[in-house]
């Protein structure tokens, strides 16, 4: 096996090979549990064990194509709790993709733990650089699965079980003939190279062969002239057809020959339907393709809700490390709940419960580092402020200060905006969003007249002369400096920095301000600096869209509960809307889910709601829904509103649509399945029943679900051929979520896979859907083969 791996482009080091011996590290997963493990990089190069002991009974930990990344020890919360037990040089973590748990290990010696970080990441950079021809030949991980007694070798008993683990039901005499075929040695055992020649007789795709000779004139290759056929009348590629065509057969044609005479063979063709540019995603849709310079109002924003909790509300685990996975995955709002802590430092956790405290410094030293590793586009803080003038001050401190040129204290030029600015002009900035004491333009007013001041005082300190005439011929003076000439320095009791003094400091002589000494109240009053910070996104309190209207500016935002936001989309559904295309509405979780759960944040996107903020921890339906909006425009975190929900004088009602919309009929053949998983691996003789469900999210009236019928016993390539039709009224709204699911009779069919995608992005023709486990990871190789076709209007009878 590892020769075979040499063969495929990876170089063996000496760290691969003191991997594959195994050593013996630390397991730590809190304080208190810290166990010595044996870990040990398994023959295949590609997966990762571990036992009790060396010899001991070993159980699989990992595979590689798991591993997100590697992070030195100095960065996990939980090795620097324990740097004085543990050096941290001798500490590292895995990161897996999803909402796997880090595995933070520690190994015996500095040497042995340079050892399998740089082993971790060559595996990782041959894993990631594998092209998707070479994934689809990555048979070794069920070798090592069949390969029962470990001797390099598989009998027929051996490949019998291995069909069982693939999900794969055979007629016996049919499977003894593809393994008498493969083993050209005569051995009466598969290896090597036999067993890739049984596994790809194995995945011959039959349905993809019918449609390749549809199009072939000789069945053996297709003509520039008969793809460009296929691109055009089935793949609806229009007019781009002849072009893609030859970019098509230049990417996926294995052969080179083929390539200089520009045909397809099936080889090419299937590897084709299989890449990316056969996928039913747009690939259009991947990168930023929307206009980034409109106001923020504009935008869906990918948000967080309690984003430090990785677990439950009431005892869950507080972590920046929920920070880090929000960010990473293109969170663009995320959530911080602060509270007095000991030693003047402020805490971070969900107050009034029994969730873990971290301090609001290493927060905000989290956000800096990891705020733009996967968007450029603005990240917005969203305090909720519990803590005392004092420790507000060193909020204020920690943010000005760790957070350096990236935080936006003023606004882009200094002028009073007459509307939000766009994602673009706030690139690479954080923002944050809380209570304010004043408006912007008061802000700003004082801004000017502190620089006038400082302007006067440099004349008069250049110039003495002009100052002792006016002293001599006394001015009249007018309204706001007879004001100004009452007023006096008065100390802050408090003894707050300057920058939070300015604002504040200035009082009358005959009344000094109250807000100057604060009397003990239930909420702490807002302390000037804090305040200062927030510019464009002011919090302020909801109470009618009328009062809104009348008394709010575009740069202050409310906050609603999801009961009391949908309860106003079904009472005044279009002034929701209208209000949600001039100022910024947050929506956030019952606090009735205790348990992290979500709501369907789609009811919410339909009124144009911008920062539909969920708990990222917490995997299901809700977040596949809004990870499959959010998975268009590059993944920024940032998705442009449908032209009706930016427009001030919208009729549009979410609850009650109405034409002109362009309504469409989707027509979707489901064809067949690829290598579908089964939901528990450690059951050998447990084959998958599956089915496919298409589920449609929007308005009201689109909001639906058809399913096929169940296939027997056949995991690894389930046959439907089954047609589903919808029609749809407002296809700029809807998403698709396509599910597959274990048919079981007794209970409820168990979760497979699935995969969601907006109505807009999706691509007509023969696509494949590849699909995504539960925490949103890649199942690959498994798939869903469909043939996609949309038509305008309602029209037919097709439904």
């Amino acid at each position: 096996l590892w020769a075979l791996l040499q063969d495929w482009g990876l170089p063996i080091n000496q760290d691969l090979m003191l991997m594959q011996k195994g050593m013996l590290m630390r397991k730590v997963r809190s304080k208190c549990w810290k166990k010595l493990r044996y870990f040990r990089l398994q023959d295949d190069g590609m997966t990762v064990w571990h036992a009790r002991q060396e010899g001991g009974n070993a159980k699989p930990t990992f595979s590689i194509s798991d591993v997100e990344t590697v992070r030195e020890g100095h960065e996990s919360e939980l090795l620097r709790s324990l740097a004085e037990e543990f050096p941290l040089e001798r500490g590292f973590t895995i990161i897996f993709h999803g909402r796997r748990a880090n595995l933070d290990l520690v190994a015996n010696s500095v040497e042995e733990a340079e050892v399998w970080k740089r082993g971790l990441w060559h595996l990782m950079d041959f894993v990631n650089g594998m092209d998707q021809q070479e994934r689809l030949d990555q048979y070794h991980d069920w070798f090592q699965r069949g390969d029962k007694n470990q001797d390099g070798r598989m009998s027929f008993q051996e490949v019998q079980r291995l069909l069982h683990l693939m999900n794969v039901e055979m007629d016996q005499e049919y499977a003894f003939h593809l393994f008498q075929t493969a083993d050209t040695s005569h051995s009466g055992t598969l290896e090597g190279e036999e067993f890739v020649d049984f596994y790809k007789a194995l995945t011959k795709r039959a349905e993809v062969q019918e449609l390749f000779e549809n199009f072939s004139a000789d069945g053996q290759k297709l003509t520039l002239l008969e793809f460009v056929d296929f691109l055009r009348e089935e793949q609806k590629e229009g007019e781009r057809a002849p072009d893609l065509a030859l970019e098509l057969i230049d990417r996926y044609e294995p052969s080179e020959s083929g390539k200089l005479r520009h045909v397809l063979s099936m080889d090419g063709f299937l590897s084709y339907l299989c890449s990316k540019d056969g996928d039913i995603f747009k690939p259009t849709c991947l990168p930023i393709y929307q206009d980034m310079t409109q106001p923020l109002n504009n935008y869906y924003i990918n948000s967080s809700h309690n984003t430090y909790l990785v677990g439950d509300q009431l005892y869950g685990q507080s972590s920046v490390e929920g920070y880090i996975r929000a960010l990473k995955r293109g969170c663009r709002c995320v959530e911080v709940d602060i509270w007095d802590g000991p030693s003047g430092e402020p805490i971070v956790y969900h107050g009034h419960t029994l969730t873990s405290r971290i301090p609001f410094k290493d927060v905000v030293a989290t956000v800096a580092q990891y705020a733009f590793q996967t968007s450029e586009y603005p990240v917005i803080l969203s305090l909720e402020n519990h803590c005392s003038w004092e420790q507000q001050q060193v909020m204020a401190c920690h943010l000005t200060e760790i957070l350096g040129e990236q935080l936006l204290s003023t606004t882009l030029d200094g002028l009073l905006p007459t509307q939000l600015p766009s994602p673009e002009e706030l690139r690479r900035k954080i923002l944050v969003k809380g209570k304010k004491l004043r408006t912007l333009e008061e802000d700003l007013e004082e801004e000017e007249e502190e620089e006038l001041e400082s302007e006067l005082e440099g004349e008069q300190e250049a110039d003495p002369e002009p100052e002792a005439q006016l002293e001599s011929e006394p001015q009249e003076l007018s309204p706001r400096s007879k004001d100004k000439k009452k007023e006096k320095v008065v100390m802050c009791p408090l003894f707050c920095p300057p920058t939070c003094c300015e604002v504040m400091v200035q009082a009358p002589f005959s009344k000094p301000k109250s807000l100057l000494f604060p009397k003990q109240k239930s909420k702490p009053i807002l302390c000037p600096s804090l305040s200062a910070l927030v510019v464009y996104l002011k919090s302020v309190s909801f109470h009618s869209f009328t009062h809104s209207r009348e008394h709010y500016r575009f740069y202050e935002t409310s906050s609603f509960s999801e009961t009391k936001a949908k309860s106003l989309i079904k009472e005044a559904g279009n002034e929701f809307v209208q209000h949600n295309a001039w100022q910024l509405s947050r929506v956030y979780p019952s606090g009735l889910r205790t348990d992290s759960s979500n709501y369907n944040p789609q009811e919410l996107w339909n009124a144009g709601c911008q920062m539909v903020a969920m708990n990222v921890q917490t995997a299901g339906l809700e977040m596949d829904i809004c990870d499959g909006l959010f998975r268009q425009n590059g993944g920024c975190g940032y998705v442009l509103k449908p032209d009706f929900l930016r427009d001030a004088q919208s009729s549009f009602h979410p609850e009650r649509p109405v034409s002109p919309f362009r309504a469409q009929t989707l027509l979707i053949q489901v064809i067949s399945g690829q290598q579908l998983p089964k939901e528990d691996m450690s059951k050998e003789r447990s084959i998958v029943d599956p089915l496919v469900r298409v589920e449609i999210f929007g308005v009201r009236p689109d909001t639906t679900r058809q399913e096929t019928s169940y296939v027997e016993n056949n995991g690894f390539n389930p046959y439907w051929g089954q047609t589903l039709c919808f029609r749809v009224l407002v296809p700029e709204l809807a998403l698709l979520r396509f599910v597959v699911k274990d048919y079981n009779w007794k209970s409820r069919n168990d979760f497979i896979g699935q995969y969601t995608l907006p109505w807009t992005c999706m691509q007509q023709g023969y696509r494949h859907i590849h699909l995504l486990s539960k925490d949103g990871t890649s199942l690959h190789p498994a798939s869903i083969f469909v043939h996609i076709n949309i038509r305008e209007g309602l029209e037919g009878d097709e439904c």
